[in-house]
């Protein structure tokens, strides 16, 4: 067995069964595992996926949201044990694979059309 398989075998331990299928231009809820001194605790957090990129272990999505008029995005490794649940909030209708053009805009011009053909 060389390297690539040991590493891959390692690897398809660490892979979370349970995510469902993110699009580009999905609404989703991540829950973000904090820790506060000794204890954890499950964050929310909500906003539209811009990006996804890799695959396998190092997949991860930028997740974009508006919090008090400050644009703020975040990169979730989605295999981390950081991430303990994402949910679909609502399905977006899109025609591209990155969203970076949602960054210059502000208000109700960052909307996206909601899907209907997919489940959440």
């Amino acid at each position: 067995m060389n390297a690539q398989e040991v590493i891959r075998s390692i690897e398809a331990e660490q892979l979370k069964s349970d995510l469902p299928v993110l699009y580009i231009g999905d609404t989703v809820r991540v829950g973000v595992v904090i820790q506060e001194g000794g204890k954890e605790r499950v964050q929310p957090y909500e906003g539209t996926i811009i990006a996804m990129r890799n695959g396998g272990i190092n997949e991860t999505v930028t997740v974009r949201r508006v919090f008090q008029g400050v644009g703020v995005e975040r990169v979730f490794l989605l295999h981390s044990p950081r991430v303990a649940n994402i949910k679909v909030v609502r399905r977006g209708k899109v025609r591209r694979a990155k969203l970076y053009y949602l960054r210059q805009r502000i208000g109700k011009a960052t909307r996206i059309k909601e899907r209907f053909d997919r489940k959440k």
